[in-house]
């Protein structure tokens, strides 16, 4: 078992309720690293007895920051389903707290083979090997690694756009939580058009899982490619996309977050 499978242990402690602590491996600025809460709480639905089918989507808000080491509760509920697809919610609260410090909801699906089409491009950019590793510096080991043509620091640049090769280095596999966890791996991009950092903080990040199993499993544990941009600055919010491609490109997910700044 990896690292990043054993830091998101949950223990059933009652009917849709999961116990477990906030994993230090992934402390970021302020508390615990926003792609690894969502990977755990996509994780507490993945855990559940009567979960069906595969991940679509993801969509968390994040109200208090998740203090790393700290004690949690996670209530999911199923909120209605039909035989091709189920939609799930989890809390998240502190132990021994009244408030919610996050809250999800996670669509499953029983895919089904349909027409396919791709209209995004997966861009042109040398293969990892060929690029400088670099391990964001809130990460404990095993760390993330990020691979880029645009190498840091992440500032004074004239546009939002990165591309970066991305894996969990610990040698894990590519999977629903791999991409949850790297969903949210990437300099604020507000960070990019700034003299150097500033208070940032994201309040709802979405994940659509595009690939089905075979399609991940197909990927080992190899990089993804990121392509990530903003979509628009403005009045302390800034929204972002991320696609992320697999080596072979396949489009695998996507993302939406929407960060506040000063």
């Amino acid at each position: 078992m990896s690292v990043f499978d054993e830091s998101l242990a949950l223990n059933a402690v009652g009917p849709g309720r999961w116990q477990g602590i906030a994993s230090p491996r992934y402390e970021a600025v302020i508390g615990v690293f926003g792609g690894w809460t969502v990977a755990l709480l996509l994780k507490a639905v993945l855990d559940e007895p009567e979960a069906r089918g595969s991940p679509v989507s993801i969509t968390v808000n994040f109200i208090a920051a998740l203090p790393p080491g700290a004690d949690f509760v996670i209530n999911v509920v199923r909120l209605g389903a039909t035989r091709s697809l189920a939609h799930w919610r989890c809390d998240l609260q502190l132990a021994g707290a009244d408030s919610v410090a996050a809250t999800a909801i996670v669509i499953m699906a029983s895919r089904r083979d349909s027409d396919t089409r791709t209209e995004a491009a997966m861009p042109d950019v040398p293969p990892p090997e060929k690029l400088a590793a670099f391990f964001p510096p809130f990460a404990k080991q095993p760390p993330l690694e990020s691979r880029s043509p645009m190498p840091p620091p992440p500032f004074n640049k004239s546009d939002t756009r990165t591309l970066s090769w991305e894996r969990d280095a610990s040698g894990r596999a590519i999977d629903v939580l791999t991409l949850a966890l790297l969903s949210d791996l990437g300099a604020p991009r507000v960070y990019l058009v700034s003299p150097g950092p500033r208070p940032s903080a994201t309040l709802t990040l979405s994940v659509t899982f595009l690939a089905g199993p075979d399609e991940l499993a197909a990927c080992g544990d190899d990089f993804i490619l990121a392509d990530m941009i903003a979509t628009r600055i403005e009045q302390s919010t800034v929204g972002s996309r991320k696609d992320m491609w697999s080596r072979a490109g396949t489009l695998l997910a996507t993302s939406e977050q929407l960060c506040w700044f000063r």
